[in-house]
């Protein structure tokens, strides 16, 4: 085989970075941690090279933060203090539970609305075979929570082991407010116990709002609309407002970043000083991918990537190479079969929509594939790569 020949494809590696505080130059630590991995692991970058950047180490070092009592706050002012119909919430304990806890100390009664059997991203609370067999359906029946207990008993979560409906409805119930509890999948059924809502559902937001507004409610508020300024000094997110946001500690969040293009540019130009090589950077959040055991949808923030730089718009062009192999090439072979794909792939259209030898490729965002592997790769727990080098990524069969 000769020597030039490259026999790796993509490269995703976890950069170990310092722990990131509040007022940290992020940039700098990034460019740096990536410089430093590279010299130790002895690889250069190339042009094309894509670092990475987990959002909560960007909102960690802009400091973007806020208590229970800024979002009691704000839902105050946003929502009154009376009777509010709280829908669609996800079921998670770190990405919602704390922002519930704020939201109840700022109400008399939240009026708490469940979808089933799951909530938007896929977290179950009855499975559908357990709907079959109760004669319910989802998408007119409207159940009470003495319905819910008497038709299916207590579900737990199965990963966490957690009752969310117990733990959501205590939870009211212990910042101060009344709660009441009902399952339903069309939104406008929360308008016969009241006509002020917080509608929760992150990627079918705009829907939810319109279908209310439409129906005659009064309010609807969305957690994209709390938080949208700073509430007492606090942190804020005026794009996006709680969603994206995470447990800090027991009564404080971590908002999802804000003003993140001049970080993306930054650690760009750091990289191209101190090497020549232009890469790209984005900031990513969760990866866009289901889980098949859990059935959980991954992407619980507003967006997978809230910054990048130019050279990650768009979305992949790419020929199948099976397709190819196995039709337009099936009776050739070895160097043959090999020279003809690499021609194909040279020649290929700058839009491949439509044509067959595409079919099978993956026609999502750069953006939302990248950050999926960015996520994975980093994990979210204790591996300590807040930062993700992906190299080879826009190379193909040729390079």
């Amino acid at each position: 085989m000769s020597d030039n020949i490259r026999c790796v494809g993509t490269v995703s590696r976890g950069i170990r970075c310092p722990i990131i505080r509040e007022g940290d130059d992020l940039a700098a630590i990034v460019a740096e941690s990536v410089l430093k991995a590279a010299e130790s692991e002895g690889f250069s970058l190339r042009d094309r090279d894509i670092i990475a950047v987990t959002e909560s180490v960007a909102a960690r070092s802009q400091g973007n933060y806020a208590t229970v009592d800024d979002i009691a706050a704000d839902v105050r002012a946003k929502l009154g203090s009376g009777t509010v119909g709280v829908i669609f919430p996800i079921l998670s304990r770190n990405r919602f539970a704390i922002c519930l806890r704020g939201i109840a100390k700022g109400l008399k009664k939240i009026v708490l609305m469940l979808s089933y059997p799951s909530d938007e991203v896929g977290n179950e609370l009855v499975s559908l075979d357990k709907l079959d067999e109760a004669g319910v359906n989802p998408f007119s029946d409207v159940l009470t929570l003495e319905k819910y207990r008497e038709l299916f008993g207590v579900n737990l979560h199965p990963f966490t082991g957690v009752d969310y409906v117990q733990y959501y409805g205590d939870l009211i119930r212990e910042s101060g407010a009344e709660a009441e509890i009902i399952f339903a999948n069309d939104p406008r059924a929360i308008l016969k116990y009241t006509d002020t809502v917080l509608n929760c559902d992150i990627h079918t937001r705009r829907r939810t709002k319109r279908l209310l507004l439409a129906a005659g409610a009064k309010v609807v508020c969305g957690m994209d609309e709390l938080l949208t300024a700073p509430v007492n000094g606090s942190g804020y997110n005026e794009k996006f407002g709680l969603l994206g946001s995470n447990k800090s500690t027991e009564d404080k969040i971590k908002l999802f970043p804000r003003d993140c293009g001049g970080l993306v540019t930054d650690v760009q130009k750091r990289i191209l000083d101190a090497t020549g090589k232009k890469v790209e950077v984005m900031v990513y959040g969760d990866g866009a991918f289901k889980d098949p055991q859990g059935k959980i949808w991954e992407l619980a923030d507003p967006v997978v990537s809230p910054a990048f730089t130019d050279g990650l718009v768009g979305t992949p062009n790419e020929l199948k190479l099976k397709y190819l192999a196995d039709n337009d090439y099936k009776d050739l072979s070895g160097d043959a079969l090999k020279e003809a794909i690499s021609e194909s792939i040279r020649k290929k259209d700058s839009d491949l929509v439509g044509n067959m030898a595409s079919q099978g490729t993956t026609p999502r965002q750069y953006t939302d594939l990248i950050g999926s592997l960015c996520d994975l790769t980093s994990g979210s727990g204790d591996k300590g790569t807040p930062v993700v080098l992906i190299q080879g990524y826009f190379d193909n069969y040729t390079n």
